[in-house]
């Protein structure tokens, strides 16, 4: 990849990352209208082609180097366009080496675990990207909002408390540093979504047929909810921005910007890994040559 080409993508995505150590408000510090001016709707499709070959390219090297695995966290509000995001961002990728895992509400098994327990059995192997469509960052904002699911958990009395998040933000930097030591590269993904265009989501949802599936009462009741939700989104992002593992805030309202935003951070954070295609050894040479003379010596077989 032309190193032209490199800074141009960290030129386009800077702005859009949280610094590890900053003070975020999500109302102050980032618009979900932006659109950077770089590039027009009109230009979308072809800018974000670009991006999804690059990724492309870089994860058929991340799956023959098999030496490190790339885990992608989307978090955001309902309808901000997560599963949108992923259907065309990773529409260029192997599907055999890339695996999405959605979380919903915990099961018995998992309320009887630590909370990240089920988060890990789902990390990629060396050599895959795994998305997890919601994430571990669940234990810090839905279960934040709703008090009375930390009861659910089953928690000892030490554990609960005022100081529940802050060791909760501790423990998942602890966790990320680890995962990054040992090989799984961690990206971090909030779509900022704004509360009127999340209204007219919503009504798109009921009024066009083919969308309805797409609605939930529940998705209007969480909406009561938003300023506690905003003030745990940032609360998140202050605490858990980290160089090891960096949060980046895409502005959702526009959605073909959104993708072009996740395409480019994902590829960005590809070429920083810099996967290669392993080196032939001597002595593999060596075999694959009498392979090569074994063939090409076996005769093909009559008619």
């Amino acid at each position: 990849m032309a190193d032209s080409d490199a800074k141009q993508i960290a030129k386009f995505i800077e702005p859009l990352r949280v610094k590890p150590g900053s003070d975020v408000d999500l109302t102050r510090d980032f618009d979900p209208a932006y659109k950077a001016g770089l590039v027009t709707k009109e230009k979308s499709e072809e800018v974000l082609q670009r991006g999804v070959a690059i990724l492309s390219a870089y994860q058929d090297r991340l799956a023959a180097q098999d030496t490190t695995g790339l885990l992608v966290c989307l978090q955001a509000l309902d309808a901000a366009g997560k599963d949108g995001a992923i259907r065309h961002v990773m529409s260029g990728v192997n599907p055999q080496g890339v695996h999405v895992s959605s979380f919903k509400v915990p099961s018995a098994e998992e309320l009887s675990h630590d909370f990240l327990w089920r988060y890990a059995r789902r990390l990629p192997a060396r050599g895959e990207i795994g998305i997890f469509n919601r994430s571990h960052y669940e234990e810090v904002l839905v279960v934040r909002v709703h008090p009375e699911l930390l009861e659910r958990q089953r928690l000892p009395a030490a554990a609960k408390g005022t100081s529940v998040w802050e060791r909760r933000f501790r423990e998942i930097n602890d966790w990320e540093r680890y995962l990054t030591d040992n090989g799984i590269t961690v990206l971090k993904l909030f779509l900022n979504l704004s509360k009127e265009e999340q209204r007219l989501r919503f009504l798109r949802r009921l009024d066009l047929a083919a969308h309805n599936w797409k609605f939930s009462v529940n998705d209007v009741q969480e909406r009561r909810y938003w300023d506690r939700y905003q003030h745990a989104f940032s609360e998140m992002l202050s605490h858990t921005s980290t160089d090891h593992a960096p949060w980046y805030v895409v502005p959702a309202d526009r959605k073909w910007f959104a993708r072009i935003c996740v395409s480019h951070i994902l590829a960005h954070t590809l070429m920083q890994i810099d996967p290669h295609y392993p080196t032939v050894t001597p002595e593999q040479k060596r075999v694959e040559e009498q392979a090569r003379s074994e063939l090409l010596g076996s005769a093909a077989p009559e008619g």
